[in-house]
């Protein structure tokens, strides 16, 4: 039986080989996009580890980590839209539905949670800290994918999908926070700070 080790030593100059195609420096703007895309899901990983008995918001983060897989694989191919017109293998894609999957766990959750009145802070619970750590990973990977799509082909559902993931997330924070019973912490204007 043949072994199959984790380390290849192809990479050690510093190259990685792209899905299909060339190999390419791993600081490249492509390997920037789905290394933080990639960075994201493990992130998602660590929140719900500690969401515990929240199995709802559990069972919708591993659904985004399989998204975000798709989308990792999706920033791995360059020509993606050429390789989808001549017939060639591709991974699965991001779609609409899937946008409108998070949009739809967004409205369910704004439910259980009071309308914003003012800025709160990332914290409350460690579920809920966690949840906002993603948020702004996920933001930095849309910053990212954004960068990349200056000069290559990205599919606009991947951006949508990002800018409603850190959304979710956000909401999904806010929720972890309400069921816990544990009060948002709220910014404090300069006045008040100085006044306490």
């Amino acid at each position: 039986m043949s072994e199959t080790r984790v380390y290849t030593r192809t990479g050690d100059d510093g190259q990685t080989g792209l899905f299909g195609g060339p190999r390419v420096s791993k600081d490249d703007p492509r390997l920037e996009a789905y290394g933080t895309v990639d960075e994201l899901n493990s992130t998602i990983g660590v929140a719900s580890s500690a969401l515990g008995e929240h199995a709802d918001l559990v069972g919708w983060l591993q659904i985004v980590q399989s998204d975000l897989f798709d989308i990792g694989g999706e920033l791995a191919t360059p020509d993606l839209e050429e390789r989808i017109r001549k017939g060639q293998p591709t991974g699965p894609r991001v779609t609409d539905e899937d946008v409108a999957k998070l949009e739809g766990w967004i409205d369910a959750m704004d439910t259980e949670i009071e309308p914003l009145t003012r800025f709160i802070l990332p914290g409350g619970t460690p579920a809920s800290a966690h949840l906002h750590v993603a948020r702004t990973v996920c933001r930095r990977a849309e910053r990212r994918v954004l960068t990349l799509a200056r000069d290559a082909e990205v599919a606009p559902t991947v951006l949508r999908y990002l800018n409603r993931l850190s959304d979710c997330l956000f909401t999904m924070a806010r929720v972890a926070n309400a069921r816990a019973g544990v009060p948002e912490p709220e910014w404090l204007g300069r006045a008040e700070r100085d006044g306490k």
